[in-house]
């Protein structure tokens, strides 16, 4: 495991708290900065069996703060800053904690742009999971629109992968699902197109 602790006694405390929003000026009782899936599954599980509320920080950009949390767990994705490019199939896999910089950094190398935020600190995930509005939007969509598929660790700490042939009803719900509350992309009420 390569998790690394930070609690409201450790020297970084204060620096490692902050966020980008300064409005959010919260007390986490425990910030686990992950380096790995298994980090991310061991916090989620740990926070559970100790009933802490989970924030989940990749850049700390959250306009609304849901980055950081009073007296509950930041998983802070800082140390799952990889990306790849496989320029045949013109994809991009960035993990959770990667910023807009390293993705910009990664497609450049091929001749690829991904339609994103125009902030490089801004963490991709919680942009592409927010819509993703940048300055490519009107010409190729919003981030989101990109999205293929997404790894997650579940609330119950399982790992899962979210596309349109895997779990298709979490994908269509980590787009954003449908303006009709209680539908699903199998019901009559779904979006179609």
């Amino acid at each position: 495991m390569t998790v690394r602790l930070v609690g409201p006694d450790h020297p970084d405390y204060d620096t490692d708290r902050r966020v980008w929003n300064a409005m959010h000026d919260r007390r986490p009782a425990l910030i686990a900065h992950c380096g790995s899936v298994a980090d991310v599954v061991e916090s989620v599980r740990y926070a559970r069996e100790q009933g802490l509320e989970i924030a989940v920080r990749g850049g700390g950009h959250s306009m609304p703060g849901f980055s950081t949390v009073d007296d509950g767990i930041v998983i802070a994705l800082d140390g799952l800053r990889g990306v790849s490019v496989d320029p045949d199939r013109r994809v991009l896999v960035a993990e959770g904690g990667a910023l807009l910089g390293d993705v910009d950094r990664a497609a450049q190398e091929h001749g690829m742009v991904v339609p994103a935020g125009v902030i490089s600190h801004t963490g991709v995930a919680g942009l592409t999971l927010g819509g993703g509005v940048g300055r490519l939007m009107r010409r190729f969509g919003l981030t989101i629109d990109s999205l293929l598929e997404v790894e997650l660790v579940t609330a119950a700490g399982e790992v899962v992968t979210a596309s349109a042939t895997e779990h298709p009803d979490l994908f269509w719900a980590l787009r954003g699902a449908a303006a009709t509350s209680g539908s699903s992309p199998n019901s009559p009420t779904a979006p179609t197109s």
